[in-house]
């Protein structure tokens, strides 16, 4: 699967690692077994909640003993990170997560945060950071007149909504088929959970985790232009994990280096949003790859840091993304794509099944000539849920469909229902942190979190 070039889609890269934030946000392994061996799905043990409530952000909130490390005296803003002076770049508050900052060189370099994830690639990161931004921002916009004790839980309920928002109508229509979309916020869900109480905790569906929403792995770009410093595709994939604190080492300083700060005019289209001003330079802008049945070279040589591996992973075929898919869908006894779309039919969902012929030769993706005829035919006839729903969006023109659009959004429907603050549950919901009424995209999210300045937005210039 990283054979070939991979091609461009038409989503602004920075959406592939907002959906690995969301990922984040949802799931989280903590189940103790050998990588190989086989669990059940009741056997998981989750580690985060299963709702989009941003609890790998606010963790269990301030109140909590083990989370108020994460926020300031004040109780209501999170903590913000400093990065370290390189050159002439000089040291800027609020562009990196918050660390320990004490204890040896690993120690001090660890995030401040709820999940230690979220620090595993330099985008993930800044994204992280973003959303602190935007959380502080928040606190500051509501009235005096706000109590003290109030003030976290209000700028928390502002935050979740607006975020839901933005993966409901941002997110989810540019990677799933619009009319899956429409259809699940418009008629409620047929698969994942229909007709559950809307105030129960929702439960994840391995279908998801382990399956159709390992879509964001083939939108990885092995090089992006990442700023001024590093443009034209010098910010390559291994930089991204090298510059992180989970991953890698941050290049041997304390904090990330001022030179790595992200330009988000590089990640996402600002000019859909009304500002053409916040435009990089030429032939600078990123896109995601298409989501495809490629994956980028990199994701063959995972460092061990990024998935919890041993030294010893590091160069081995247990540090192939790929195959640590494969193999954990096999762990869980995973349905195949095929029997994902049959159930899906007597749920009432008119999908059909993939053919043997748009399996096995699908629309320049992955090339399965090196399969044996045995191997082939048995791919062909039970294929991995993750590669079927990937080659959907391949025939497709890179957005899921069929089966993955259907447990993608059902997924996430359930999930932002099933949230303390809930837009599905509040359908009165209109967006008021955005420049146009009811409007509210990543793009004015980030425009909200970095005041609508491009000094911000883009701190090391052209």
């Amino acid at each position: 699967m990283t054979r070939g070039r991979q091609r461009d889609g038409n989503v602004p890269a920075g959406f592939t690692y907002l959906g690995q934030f969301v990922d984040h946000d949802l799931t989280f392994d903590k189940t103790s077994v050998a990588f190989g061996d086989q669990v059940s799905p009741a056997e998981l043990l989750q580690g985060r909640s299963p709702t989009l409530d941003l609890d790998s952000l606010y963790g269990a909130g301030p109140l909590d003993p083990q989370s108020a490390v994460f926020y300031e005296a004040d109780r209501t803003r999170l903590k913000v990170g400093r990065t370290t002076r390189i050159g002439s770049d000089r040291a800027r508050v609020g562009f990196d997560v918050p660390r320990v900052g004490t204890g040896s060189a690993a120690e001090r370099r660890r995030a401040l945060v709820p999940d230690l994830r979220n620090d595993e690639n330099l985008a993930v990161a800044q994204h992280h950071a973003a959303m602190i931004r935007f959380h502080n921002r928040v606190v500051g916009s509501l009235g005096a007149g706000v109590p003290a004790s109030e003030r976290f839980e209000r700028a928390r309920r502002r935050v979740v909504l607006h975020y839901q928002w933005v993966i409901r109508s941002d997110y989810l229509p540019r990677i799933c088929d619009g009319s899956v979309v429409t259809d699940v916020f418009a008629n409620g869900r047929k698969v994942v959970e229909p007709g559950a109480d809307p105030f129960t905790m929702p439960t994840m569906p391995v279908e998801f985790s382990v399956g159709a929403f390992r879509l964001g792995h083939s939108m990885i770009r092995d090089a992006y232009s990442w700023n001024a410093r590093f443009p034209s595709g010098s910010g390559t994939l291994d930089l991204l994990f090298f510059f992180s604190g989970t991953s890698g080492s941050l290049g041997g300083d304390p904090t990330l280096p001022s030179n790595w700060i992200a330009d988000w005019r590089r990640l996402y289209r600002f000019a859909q949003v009304g500002h053409g001003e916040l435009t990089p330079p030429r032939g600078e802008f990123n896109l995601a790859r298409r989501i495809d049945t490629r994956l980028v070279d990199p994701l063959a040589v995972l460092p061990a840091g990024s998935f919890g591996g041993a030294a010893g992973d590091e160069g081995t075929i247990r540090a192939n993304l790929a195959f640590r898919n494969l193999v954990r869908a096999r762990m869980l006894r995973l349905a195949s794509g095929q029997q994902m779309a049959a159930h899906l039919r007597t749920q009432g969902v008119p999908v059909t099944t993939l053919t043997r012929a748009q399996l096995r030769d699908g629309a320049g993706g992955a090339d399965l000539s090196d399969l044996t005829p045995t191997q082939l035919d048995a791919f062909l006839a039970d294929t991995p849920l993750w590669f079927y729903c990937l080659r959907e969006a391949e025939l497709n023109d890179g957005k899921l469909t069929g089966v993955g659009a259907r447990i993608v959004v059902e997924t996430i429907h359930r999930a932002i229902e099933g949230s303390t603050h809930s837009i599905v549950r509040s359908p009165g919901f209109s967006p008021s942190l955005g420049e146009v009424a009811g409007r509210f995209r990543m793009a004015d999210l980030l425009l909200f979190a970095f005041e609508q300045k491009q000094g911000l937005l883009a701190p090391l210039g052209d």
